[in-house]
């Protein structure tokens, strides 16, 4: 299965600043791009931090350097739309620098950025479900689960050959992006959580 990374959502032409570039100018670059922050880099290009309009309404005397919050949260443009969404609610962030492997800038994404992937039509979600998800990577059959999918909202309904399959095809199914909610009615034929019977008998379990 194939996710979103952040480098396909990111914005190449970077507004950023040096350390010691004063607050008038740093003002001026928010308006004049319409932006709410920039980050801060050093001579080689390295994010040092980054300043939002939060920083500049604080003080109005300062560079950059003193204004900045720092150290600067920022993301690999290998990394998935996931990992950047969740780190941006976890330290309460509107925007990440993108970096290289040496931390130089390369890239900014913002939550708005974020938000395309989950607009992502319900179709594409289907097919990626029946064909990865149940078909490549679980090798079950065409007729093994019902898929529903109907603005992010998938909804499995079928039976499997065995209950450890299930939270597989659910944790699978949630990480695909454009899912906001995965709803379950699968069962199972073997439950292969507990040892088998000494009759070999098997009985069905629901999730």
């Amino acid at each position: 299965m194939k996710h979103a990374k952040v480098g396909f959502l990111m914005t190449d032409e970077v507004v950023s600043v040096l350390g010691w570039t004063p607050f008038r100018d740093v003002a001026r670059l928010l308006v004049e791009h319409d932006i709410s922050g920039v980050p801060v880099v050093d001579e080689d290009d390295r994010v040092i931090g980054v300043v939002s309009q939060t920083d500049l309404l604080a003080r109005s005397d300062l560079a950059a350097r003193e204004l900045m919050s720092a150290p600067a949260i920022t993301v690999h443009a290998e990394q998935t739309v996931t990992e950047a969404a969740r780190l941006m609610t976890r330290r309460g962030v509107e925007r990440l620098p993108v970096v290289d492997e040496e931390d130089r800038l390369v890239g900014i994404v913002t939550r708005r950025d974020l938000l395309r992937v989950f607009l992502r039509p319900d179709h594409e979600i289907h097919q990626c479900l029946v064909e990865d998800v149940l078909g490549e990577t679980m090798g079950l059959g065409a007729d093994a689960v019902d898929v529903h999918v109907v603005d992010g909202v998938v909804t499995l309904d079928g039976r499997l050959a065995k209950r450890s399959q299930i939270p597989v095809v659910l944790r699978l199914a949630w990480q695909l992006d454009g899912v906001v909610a995965v709803t379950a009615r699968l069962t199972a034929r073997f439950d292969d959580s507990r040892p088998t019977p000494p009759d070999g008998s098997t009985k069905s379990v629901s999730c």
